[in-house]
């Protein structure tokens, strides 16, 4: 038996906290529901994942992260209700100032599911996945 019982938050260190805390709330439709200017940090969620983003300091060496060479997060997966979402999404998100589409959304696998991945404003990758059903 597991001693956990699900993802309570995932914090991520980010470029510049208003761009991708935009990204979120003006790109996904997410709701800011806390932020603290002292460290500084802003949560936001979409009523299931919950996410801190924390800004990282730019007094000190600040040095993208690479999937294929870091220790860390590989990517981000989000879920969407369908398929026509989904294909939304992509359109919106490749005119979001700051994003960039990997790939606009494909097969996965052998289908019927489909995803797609961008970049938000500061570079953290995330993908987007529609389940087929």
């Amino acid at each position: 038996m597991a001693s956990t019982k699900g993802l309570h938050h995932l914090g991520l260190a980010v470029f510049n906290l208003a761009d991708t805390t935009r990204f979120f709330v003006e790109g996904l439709g997410w709701t800011e529901s806390g932020r603290d200017d002292s460290y500084p940090r802003t949560m936001v969620t979409d009523g299931h994942v919950k996410l801190t983003l924390w800004q990282v300091d730019h007094a000190q060496a600040v040095h993208e992260f690479n999937r294929r060479t870091n220790v860390g997060l590989h990517h981000l997966a989000l879920e969407v209700e369908s398929e026509s979402r989904l294909f939304e999404l992509a359109e919106r998100l490749s005119q979001f100032p700051g994003a960039r589409i990997e790939f606009a959304p494909e097969l996965l696998g052998g289908g019927p599911r489909k995803h797609m991945m961008c970049y938000e404003p500061g570079g953290i990758r995330i993908e987007f996945t529609w389940n087929g059903q």
